[in-house]
């Protein structure tokens, strides 16, 4: 039998937008601490490496005379564990799956082909935000920043996530909107497509990619060549 194809999903920014629904979680942690509130797109730039970078590069963006104070480990954990415990409780309130992400899931199980997900985002955290969003069963693994030892940009978030699933990683493709997605799938040697307008602060032409996408419409085209590869 030829090896199915197996596509692995970035969750933030690829999958769902969830840009909304961190901002509240981080502006309620700001408000508490007596620091600037930020917009939805100011958090699109902030997003992909967790929550501890999360709230570490807004504090440190807008007070780098007093930061010194802020990265007192006791300070920064209290807000992180805020900052989680009030998104935990608010994950769904305005987040909404990428045009599109539906109707590929769909195409993707008809075509039996497997697919995973691959975030910086805490597993059980996915696992719930998914779960809310109806999309968690056409999903095989969920791998969150917390599954294993290590996380994105290292390869072997993706690989470990292949091997379990009992994929090749000659026949995967990784999908997701910023550098830490491309990294991890370049250095696993991994076909990328990329979401244009991902949460990160570079530039497209910045960011390793081998396909370049506004959404997930008509992205099986792309996809149909590597399962007919």
């Amino acid at each position: 039998m030829v090896q199915k194809l197996t596509v692995l999903f970035d969750l933030d920014g690829t999958l769902i937008d969830t840009a909304p629904d961190l901002m509240n979680a981080h502006n309620h942690v700001m408000n508490k601490y007596g620091y600037e509130t930020k917009s939805t797109d100011d958090i699109r730039k902030l997003v992909g490496k967790g929550s501890a970078s999360l709230i570490g590069r807004s504090v440190w963006g807008q007070a780098k005379k007093e930061f010194s104070l802020v990265s007192d480990q006791v300070v920064k954990k209290e807000m992180v564990k805020e900052f989680i415990d009030f998104y935990a409780n608010n994950i769904a309130v305005e987040s909404r799956l990428v045009n599109g992400v539906l109707e590929f899931l769909n195409w993707s199980k008809k075509n039996n082909i497997s697919m995973g997900v691959c975030t910086n985002k805490q597993e059980y955290l996915s696992i719930d935000l998914l779960k809310k969003l109806k999309i968690y069963d056409y999903f095989e693994y969920v791998a969150g920043s917390d599954t294993f030892d290590y996380c994105k940009p290292d390869p072997r978030h993706l690989t470990n996530v292949i091997e379990i699933m009992q994929g090749d990683v000659k026949k995967s493709i990784m999908i997701g909107d910023s550098e830490t997605d491309a990294e991890s799938a370049k250095a696993a040697d991994i076909p990328f497509i990329l979401l244009e307008d991902g949460y990160t602060e570079k530039k497209v032409s910045e960011i390793h990619h081998n396909h370049l996408v506004k959404d997930f419409v008509n992205i099986e085209e792309i996809v149909n060549k590597y399962l007919n590869h």
